[in-house]
């Protein structure tokens, strides 16, 4: 439900570009199966609209949603959900490394004499990791300073899954800082947001003066 669908046009080019359908007893056989798929997926669709529409109800209602609504195109379900999966509890996360490290996105340092090396951290809430990274994932289309860690976790050689990790990582450490403090995110405030931006802004006006 959270896919981007392609426009008007572009789905009613496929339609006419698709080859023609079955017809004769065939043909009647598919259009029943069909309309039956049908009416599953529109009472389906009702039912996940009703759910939606409590879930929204239940956030609004919830003290903290301001924290979460607050994000980078967080969505209802996602606020939901990152909320829903780190709870209200302030103790269970006494530090952001607590929260990075129950949601899997700090990687685990072993250390054999003079060696260390980073793995994977499978002892985690898989729920927890999946809503952290979803969000970040998602937030780099939004947030600048999310997909310039994104990209130069790629540019690095990280592969995706890695990358958008790593991006949850700093996400946990802003998300812990509002949600520790009850305070809405505010972009403004974001030290390493405005960094960024303003190499940015720097780099555009460099561009316009070579040209």
């Amino acid at each position: 439900m959270r896919g981007r669908p392609a426009p008007a046009n572009v789905l009613h080019a496929r339609l006419q570009a698709a080859p023609p359908g079955a017809t004769g007893a065939d043909g009647a056989a598919q259009a029943g199966v069909t309309a039956a798929l049908t009416a599953t997926l529109t009472a389906l669709s009702a039912q996940i609209k009703a759910l939606q529409t409590q879930i929204a109800g239940q956030l609004a209602a919830h003290p903290d949603a301001h924290i979460f609504t607050s994000l980078p195109r967080p969505g209802t379900v996602r606020a939901a959900r990152l909320l829903a999966e780190i709870g209200d509890c302030r103790p269970r996360f006494p530090d952001p490394e607590s929260l990075a490290g129950l949601a899997g996105v700090a990687p685990v340092t072993r250390r054999s004499g003079t060696r260390i090396a980073h793995g994977f951290r499978w002892a985690v809430n898989r729920q927890l990791r999946d809503a952290v990274c979803d969000f970040a994932a998602d937030s780099r289309h939004a947030s600048p300073w999310a997909a310039a860690i994104y990209d130069d976790a790629r540019a690095r050689g990280k592969d995706h899954p890695l990358a958008v990790r790593i991006t949850a990582r700093a996400w946990t450490y802003v998300i812990w800082r509002c949600w520790h403090d009850g305070t809405a995110y505010d972009p403004a405030k974001h030290h390493a947001l405005q960094a960024v931006l303003a190499r940015q802004a720097a780099q555009a006006a460099a561009r316009q003066q070579d040209q």
